[in-house]
């Protein structure tokens, strides 16, 4: 399925690939790898709080500042919650990325194999197979509670929003 007129780079149209995701409906579950090339089943996370920023690449400012504000965010949440960085980037770009960066609290995983989560969420872009940069909280029930497709993958989400939306979840 494609989807237009939802999100653009810097100012110019971009194609959504995949299902929209809704509030209120029942998050699709995905499998990813680890920056050690292992399979992440999100099936794994079933019955915590799960917050997944998605970037579509580290290598670039507003990515590189998104995965460390989640990062540091991530410090105050409580042990029900898990936060999840999904990029197209590959594993290994990934590791070197968190291992000169100090990340420790989000768990950085590739979607670059599959695209299983981008056409799930309906978040991978068809002119670059980048995935749109985007925030998805999903409830312990596996409901999708918050949801935020930037409009231009050039800027930054709505952190404040994200936070608060994530701290109204029991």
């Amino acid at each position: 399925m494609e989807r237009k007129g939802i999100v653009t780079m810097k100012g110019n149209p971009l194609t959504l690939l995949g299902n929209e995701i809704k509030e209120g409906h029942k998050a699709p579950y995905f499998i990813t790898l680890d920056k050690d090339l292992r399979e992440v089943d999100s099936r794994g996370f079933s019955g915590k709080k799960i917050v997944i920023s998605v970037t579509p690449s580290l290598d670039t400012p507003v990515c590189d500042l998104q995965l460390k504000r989640f990062n540091k965010d991530a410090s105050e949440f409580d042990n029900e919650t898990i936060v999840l960085n999904i990029s197209v980037d590959l594993p290994f770009a990934i590791a070197r990325f968190c291992n000169s960066n100090g990340i420790d609290r989000v768990l950085t995983l590739s979607d670059y194999r599959d695209v299983d989560f981008g056409t799930k969420f309906g978040v991978l872009i068809k002119e670059n197979r980048l995935l749109a940069r985007s925030v998805f909280i999903i409830d312990k029930t596996g409901m999708v509670s918050y949801k935020e497709i930037v409009p231009d993958i050039t800027q930054h989400p709505n952190y404040e929003r994200a936070i608060s939306e994530l701290k109204k979840l029991k």
